[in-house]
């Protein structure tokens, strides 16, 4: 068969075009395969950190406690923007996050007890204090205190006598309505031969706080007869007090910026992404340990 000149070109150009689509598809296909691995390592990533979650209770949600320690005011307000962080870090995860008082939030969500039971401990910040006049750099600790959400089945093993409670009650500030402020909705329970406490005012009525405080303090309780291997609460007579010992990480704000985790030596100079809530270079590296 003989071509025209112009059915030649005609020929031509349209073989280039569809060289041209097929480069351009092979490139897309390329991409396409690359993201799907990249997403397939993400999962499998995740996947391999909850297997390691072998714990009875890390599937479970987690409540997570502050208490400032030696430090004075910013103390009190390194307390705080640790538990802003830890509410960052469980939205950033898609967990729900609730306020039970004002150094205690509850956070819903699978493995989140899981991922964040190693944030117990003691946590130091090193910055130039914005309660100094003379903004003179000062070193503040916290403690922090993760425990899993236990289900009721498991709350009701605990049976604390009522001689052993001390309850006090003080005004909420929480979403109370016209009660806030007027009525005594707010509820504190201390577990005397312990000295372990919770309190809770999140809460609209004085018995729903009631029974939230118990239900921490019983948790409480519940962990400290597992850390101890009592097999009774009588078991644990003697009085536990805070002790402010090694710090588990370290914040410096000034005169360099730098997070430091003392147990892994996991470090990043990004400490202000830290505090606003990434947290996954610590977490995943103390989940690491489990291997």
């Amino acid at each position: 068969m003989e071509f025209e000149i112009s059915d030649f070109d005609l020929w031509k150009e349209n073989k280039s075009l569809a060289e041209e689509k097929n480069k351009e598809a092979g490139l897309i296909k390329n991409l396409l395969a690359e993201f799907d691995a990249a997403d397939t390592l993400e999962k499998l990533r995740k996947l391999e950190i909850k297997t390691l979650m072998s714990g009875a209770y890390d599937h479970l949600s987690a409540v997570i406690s502050l208490y400032p320690g030696v430090g004075g005011e910013d103390a009190e307000d390194w307390s705080r923007m640790l538990l802003e962080m830890y509410e960052l870090y469980a939205l950033g995860r898609g967990w729900k996050v609730k306020s039970i008082d004002a150094n205690t939030i509850e956070i819903k969500g699978e493995y989140a007890y899981g991922f964040l039971r190693k944030e117990t401990g003691v946590h130091r910040l090193v910055r130039i204090s914005p309660f100094d006049s003379k903004k003179l750099r000062h070193t503040s600790f916290a403690l922090v205190e993760v425990l899993p959400d236990l289900p009721s089945v498991e709350l009701s093993k605990i049976k604390i006598p009522p001689e052993d409670i001390k309850i006090e009650f003080s005004r909420s500030g929480g979403p109370g309505g016209q009660n806030v402020n007027k009525v005594e909705t707010a509820v504190r329970v201390v577990h005397l031969p312990t000295n372990l406490s919770a309190a809770s005012s999140s809460e609209r009525s004085q018995s729903q706080n009631r029974e939230k405080a118990m239900a921490l303090l019983a948790a409480k309780i519940f962990k400290l007869m597992e850390e101890k291997q009592a097999k009774e609460i009588k078991d644990l007579r003697t009085k536990v007090k805070p002790e402010w010992g090694n710090q588990i990480r370290s914040y410096v704000l000034h005169p360099y910026k730098l997070v430091k985790d003392h147990r892994t030596e996991t470090e990043t100079s990004k400490a202000d992404a830290v505090l606003a809530g990434d947290l996954d270079l610590f977490i995943e590296s103390e989940v690491e340990k489990l291997k």
